[in-house]
This record gives C-alpha cells, sequence and structure tokens, in this order.
C-alpha cells in the first residue's frame, strides 16, 4: 500500500519530525479537554499521596496524540518514560528485562498493547497488580518459580482497538480514557503552533483551509502544512496564504473534505460500475486492486465517519451525501 497524505498511520521517517513538535505540558496540548482535566486530576493526587500513578489506557483513532499524552504524563510525574510496543516484545524475557530496568515511579508506554503475545500477557498481569515478576528457572522436574519484586511503576498503553484487548489485561487500568476526533478549531490552533515552530508565516485563512481536509487528526494536519510549507517556499515567497494552501491541497489531490484520490477511485467506482451498491467488500477491493482487509481498516472508517457509506447486510452502500459531494444524480432505485 503507498503511503497516504491523509492516513492517520504514521508513516516512515515521521517520528524525528513529530518528536521535535509535539508539546511538552498539559498547557500546550490542545484539544481533549476532558481527557486532560481528568489526568491532570490523578496525576495531582498520586503526586499529593507521593505514589505512582494508576495504569493507564488510552485509545482511540490513530494520529490522535497517545504517544504525546503518555511522554506528558511522565513529564508531569517528573519521571522517566520507556517506550517499547506490542509486537516488539516477542518473549516474557523481553518485558522481564524492560521492567527490571525500571526506576521508582517510571512510565512504561507500550504502543499497540492489544497486539502484545498472550504468554507476554501472563507475565505482565502480577507485575501491573503486585509489582513482582514471576520467573521460571531451569527445565523439567528441576524447574523453579522466583519472585521478583519491581519498583512502582506506571503502564500506560496505547491502542487503536480496545476491543481486541483481553478482557484480564484490560481491566487491569485504573484509568481508561478514549480520544475523540478534533474540531476544526482545534486542528488550526495546532496547525499555527506547528507553524511557528517550523519559522513558518501563515494566514490564518490558510490555518482554517487546512484544517478543514484534515479529516478531524492533528498528525494529518501537520504533514498537510510540510507539504504545502514547500510550495510556500518555492512558489510563495515562504508565504502560506488562503489561496496558495487551496491550490497547493489541490495539486496534492486532497479535497475540501479531506478525501484523496483513493477515496474517489473507491467512492466514484461503486458509483459507476454499481449503481452505488448494495456491493461486497471482495468485489470493490478486485475492482480498485486493493486487499480487503486494507479498506476495512484504512480507506472505509472516515467515508463511515463522515457519513458517505454504509455498511449493510448486503454489502456497502453509497450514500446520497455522497452524490452530493460529487455533485451526481441520486439514482432512483
Amino acid at each position: 500500500m503507498e503511503d497516504r497524505l491523509v492516513s492517520a498511520e504514521s508513516q516512515p521517517l515521521e517520528d524525528a519530525i513529530e518528536s521535535g513538535i509535539r508539546p511538552l505540558s498539559f498547557s500546550q496540548y490542545i484539544g481533549q479537554e476532558k481527557v486532560k482535566r481528568n489526568l491532570e486530576v490523578y496525576i495531582q493526587a498520586a503526586k499529593m499521596r507521593e505514589e505512582s500513578l494508576d495504569h493507564v489506557l488510552l485509545h482511540g483513532p490513530p494520529g490522535l496524540g497517545k504517544t504525546t499524552l503518555s511522554a506528558i504524563i511522565a513529564s508531569e510525574m517528573g519521571v522517566q518514560m520507556r517506550t517499547t510496543s506490542g509486537p516488539a516484545i516477542e518473549r516474557p524475557g523481553d518485558l522481564a528485562a524492560i521492567l527490571t530496568a525500571l526506576e521508582p515511579g517510571d512510565v512504561l508506554f507500550i504502543d499497540e498493547i492489544h497486539r502484545l503475545n498472550r504468554t507476554v500477557e501472563e507475565v505482565l498481569y502480577p507485575a501491573m497488580e503486585d509489582f513482582c515478576l514471576d520467573i521460571v528457572i531451569g527445565q523439567g522436574p528441576t524447574a523453579r518459580s522466583v519472585r521478583l519484586d519491581l519498583p512502582p511503576f506506571t503502564l500506560v498503553g496505547a491502542t487503536t482497538r480496545a476491543g481486541m484487548m483481553s478482557a484480564p489485561l484490560r481491566d487491569r487500568f485504573g484509568v481508561m480514557e478514549r480520544l475523540e476526533y478534533y474540531n476544526e478549531q482545534e486542528l488550526a490552533d495546532i496547525i499555527r503552533r506547528t507553524a511557528d515552530i517550523f519559522a513558518t508565516d501563515l494566514e490564518d485563512g490558510a490555518a482554517e483551509e487546512l484544517s478543514r481536509r484534515a479529516r478531524g487528526t492533528p498528525r494529518i494536519a501537520n504533514r498537510l502544512l510540510k507539504r504545502v510549507r514547500d510550495f510556500a517556499q518555492v512558489e510563495g515567497e515562504g508565504v502560506i496564504t488562503y489561496d496558495l494552501a487551496a491550490a497547493a491541497l489541490e495539486r496534492l489531490q486532497v479535497d475540501r473534505l479531506g478525501l484523496d484520490h483513493i477515496d474517489d477511485k473507491l467512492l466514484r467506482g461503486m458509483i459507476e460500475k454499481f449503481r452505488g451498491g448494495p456491493v461486497g467488500l471482495d468485489t470493490i477491493a478486485a475492482t480498485i486492486g486493493e486487499e480487503s482487509d486494507t479498506i476495512e481498516d484504512l480507506y472505509e472508517p472516515y467515508l463511515l465517519q463522515i457519513g458517505f457509506l454504509q455498511r449493510t447486510p448486503r454489502g456497502r452502500v453509497v450514500t446520497h451525501l455522497c452524490y452530493e459531494h460529487f455533485q451526481l444524480e441520486v439514482p432512483d432505485k
């Protein structure tokens, strides 16, 4: 699958750039007001009791700031953060090495925690509940279990699929917060903040135009800003105006609702070849030359969110909103 400009998933070489623009405190973090207020209370209470913060689960669509929030939690608690991901911890020994290296109060951030190996999960349970680690030494009749004490720590898990987590793991988190999509005003504020960090001149109208096409996701908003900044430096004397931003985004094939050429191909294909549906997922995949899992996981969620697509027992159906967007007549069915 090609890297899409409007994909909420992190793309290669983006992490280094994102780390330079991430806010370092709740006061700098824009949006997610409910989550921020709750976390500020939990952190302040833990500091007043001189305890480590309860384990935190952050879930929601990709690109909304789960990794950033985990770093802010560690910063506000005044501790270090160790970062890893579910697929990277293959064996219980890998997890044991990470846990035994933690200092008291440290934050352990596990991204994509729903992809943890089940055997690793079993080792994680006593570590989360009792701050201890049960290690089996030896094999066969001579095998014996050794319990290692761990310093109190806070596990911050991030997932885009909370439903795929096992119930025992999910129940061991004391704090569970869902991150929601951002509104256009919040995205515009994020874009202005990023432009200041990049030392780029940005007109208010341009920030609002970028925010409209960012699909409610800060990662996409910042990515669009970086690409439009290139056009501004080459063709606009370094200043991002509304007209320049709109023209650049059209050249990048990102329309006024944040739909790109792949969304266009998917929707128009359903309209032109199947009269808007219903049509099966495998048929759509064969029509546009893409895997059905990719369509279901990456392409469909936003189209469902904005009401352009419906899932029915008979297959996918294009809605009247999609016809209106493309200025097409709704067929009489």
